[in-house]
């Protein structure tokens, strides 16, 4: 059985830091593409940062320069450091898997946010919630 589970959300004020978790049990860890999604309330679920298995990363162009995607294979484990973080960025943070021989980049990492709530592509966990005050 797939499992990803997010931890580390929480309420912070504008400014403020949080570091997202996402651990991961009954999938070759190491052999995914890894990505953060969020669903921003009044706006469909989007793509915010991925990573590759050959390490490379991908962001969405609102959180460039403030959020910071990485793993740990040891540990299959994802992690979301996210700094400067703004009111927009309130929302369930959920993470997302895919076992692909393809890129992956936001197109990937976006595919993911619409359909692996819908069971057929992908993993994805249950989330966390970030809540940003001004």
């Amino acid at each position: 059985q797939v499992r990803l589970v997010e931890s580390g959300g929480g309420s912070v004020q504008s400014g403020g830091s949080l570091t997202l978790s996402c651990v991961a049990s009954g999938i070759p860890f190491s052999e995914y593409c890894l990505g953060w999604v969020r669903h921003v309330e009044t706006k469909t679920r989007e793509g915010v940062a991925g990573m590759g298995r050959d390490g490379r990363t991908a962001y969405e162009d609102s959180v460039k320069g403030r959020f910071t995607v990485s793993r740990d294979n040891a540990k299959s484990t994802l992690y979301l450091q996210m700094n400067s973080l703004k009111p927009e960025d309130t929302a369930p943070y959920y993470c997302a898997a895919l076992k692909t021989s393809g890129r992956c980049d936001m197109s990937t990492i976006q595919a993911l946010a619409l359909r692996a709530p819908r069971g057929d592509f992908g993993y994805w966990g249950q989330g966390t919630q970030v809540t940003v005050s001004s």
